[in-house]
């Protein structure tokens, strides 16, 4: 028993350290799908993620403000069905360019036979 403890106390760890750099690949996944104002994507990142990753607005927030500030995304103003105008965020040109290439370098990886022989232990 003391080893499961061992083994679940790590992969917290683990997973929490995984989760926090994770976040800005799922923001630029949801909003390569349309452009979404901040409840969307953050609903968009705990569905996909089948509610293993999770952000609170502030997060989401302060995230949109650095992408924008550095030119990766921007947003348009929309009525919302209430109250103020709302901001839809939405990929720039260099954003796309940027995943694309992320993608390209970090996830494509996963499709190689040999690395998905790895992950189902079959080599």
């Amino acid at each position: 028993m003391k080893r499961d403890n061992r083994v679940q106390e790590l992969l917290s760890s683990w997973e929490e350290t995984y989760k926090k750099g994770q976040l800005t690949l799922w923001i630029f996944l949801s909003l390569q799908e349309s452009r979404k104002y901040v409840e969307e994507i953050r609903e968009f990142v705990e569905t996909r993620s089948q509610g293993t990753i999770t952000c609170e607005e502030q997060s989401l927030y302060r995230a949109l403000r650095k992408y924008e500030q550095i030119q990766v995304l921007n947003y348009e103003l929309r009525k919302g069905n209430k109250g103020p105008d709302r901001k839809y965020y939405y990929l720039t040109p260099l954003g796309k360019e940027l995943f694309d290439q992320f993608v390209s370098r970090n996830i494509d990886l996963f499709y190689s036979q040999e690395i998905i022989n790895l992950l189902n232990n079959k080599l």
